[in-house]
């Protein structure tokens, strides 16, 4: 692939880790805006990138193919919409919004504009997880009787100026890492027949809950947290089970059956998510075909029933009420 060139908006951590990933492919950061002027020239002179003082003007520059929005979620809505407006193929983030409301908007604006854009949701652009998903669906373990996922990281223990601890940034457990569970249960085996989520609210935010996703069958139990450490997915049929320690960035999963143990090794990384959506976008494609819009849409709108069984509105979304 000939080198795929980005604006990037945004200029914080997650803009830093994965330029130092996928400058070692063949992409390039040509362009950078963030409402953080002196982050913004550090990270752009760190990846030879031009500072724009506008996110127009970073979109429209003329060496960009497509922009990569890494901000709090609660401006990925305005950014991408301004992108797609522009013609400009996107690569958001995750959660690409705060409501499936957020998320429609911009399905719809791409549709409309003919525009690719994509959550940038790593996990599933990895072969490590495409292949825990066909082991699944081919019926390696049999019929699923359990699904067990924990994610959880001590985010309370970070500032509370952190974007994770601050409800004005919809902060808290469930759309920072709880995105990540309940993505990975959608993809294998779609929208649930049922969500019941239990949780704790403190300060404006959830710091735990645990959401139970039932299916025909059998059940997806996920609990996340911001007071712990622990990452594991455990998936259990009537003819084996599936295990992935660090499931979300996972680099191996082990298929043990009555045959035997079968381990896969792969890469979750950002340079493949890029690369993958790159190539998506020279296809001259709209939507992804490793997160397609209806997925997207979905998992938010799973998220939304879990915020409303537990109380949870963030203040931007009360003076709209």
């Amino acid at each position: 692939m000939d080198t795929f060139r980005w604006a990037y908006i945004g200029s914080g951590n997650i803009a830093r880790n994965t330029a130092k990933s996928i400058t070692k492919g063949d992409h390039k950061i040509t362009a950078v805006y963030s409402r953080n002027p002196e982050t913004a020239k550090a990270f752009a002179a760190s990846c030879g990138a031009t500072v724009y003082s506008t996110a127009e003007q970073a979109m429209t520059a003329a060496d960009v193919d497509g922009v990569y929005i890494a901000t709090p979620h609660t401006s990925h809505c305005a950014y991408a919409l301004q992108a797609i407006r522009l013609g400009k193929p996107v690569l958001c983030e995750k959660p690409v919004g705060v409501s499936a409301a957020e998320a429609d908007a911009m399905i719809r604006a791409a549709q409309e504009h003919g525009v690719y854009f994509c959550e940038a949701m790593w996990t599933w652009f990895s072969d490590v997880a495409l292949t825990v998903r066909q082991w699944v669906q081919s019926g390696r373990i049999g019929d699923v009787k359990r699904v067990e996922m924990d994610y959880a990281f001590p985010g309370m223990l970070m500032q509370k100026s952190s974007r994770v601890r601050m409800p004005e940034t919809a902060g808290g457990a469930l759309l920072d890492i709880g995105i990540y569970p309940v993505t990975y249960c959608y993809n294998l085996f779609g929208y649930p027949k049922s969500i019941h989520c239990d949780g704790r609210l403190q300060d404006g935010i959830d710091i735990y809950e645990t959401v139970t996703l039932g299916y025909n069958g059998f059940s997806c139990v996920l609990r996340t947290s911001l007071t712990s450490l622990k990452e594991r997915c455990v998936i259990k049929g009537s003819r084996g089970s599936i295990r992935l320690d660090w499931f979300h960035m996972a680099s191996k999963a082990v298929l043990k059956t009555d045959e035997g143990k079968e381990v896969f090794r792969g890469k979750t990384d950002y340079l493949t998510q890029f690369t993958r959506a790159a190539e998506e976008i020279r296809a001259g494609k709209t939507e992804s075909a490793y997160i397609p819009p209806e997925a997207t849409r979905d998992c938010l709108r799973i998220l939304d029933v879990c915020r409303a069984q537990m109380g949870l509105v963030y203040p931007f979304e009360r003076s709209t009420r």
